[in-house]
């Protein structure tokens, strides 16, 4: 499991905004990877996806590494931010573009 939380610990840490999901940014493969990409797309910040259906370590791993059960899951700046209730509860509040854009 080491290795896999490194190789988690690496992405998070060589990416100001990234975003675990199922599928991609052009094919987002649930609902919530879905709003999870248009949040971000609409906040125009630049960001890394990974695909957790690609690698089942790193889909079973990012829930070890969060402590958080579900997937997506964002990251800003080396800092778990939360699924996408979250992000859309915090994109409608306005905190998550202060925090994106602090951190770009």
């Amino acid at each position: 499991m080491s290795d896999v939380k490194e190789r988690i610990d690496a992405l998070v840490k060589s990416n100001d905004v990234v975003l675990f999901m199922k599928g991609s940014t052009l094919f987002p493969q649930c609902g919530f990877s879905s709003r999870a990409v248009a949040i971000l797309d609409h906040l125009g910040v630049p960001f890394e996806t990974v695909d957790v259906l690609q690698d089942q370590e790193i889909r079973n791993g990012i829930k070890d590494y969060s402590d958080w059960p579900t997937i997506p899951q964002l990251y800003v700046k080396g800092e778990f931010v939360g699924g996408s209730d979250i992000m859309m509860e915090m994109f409608e509040s306005g905190e998550l573009q202060q925090l994106v854009k602090a951190e770009a």
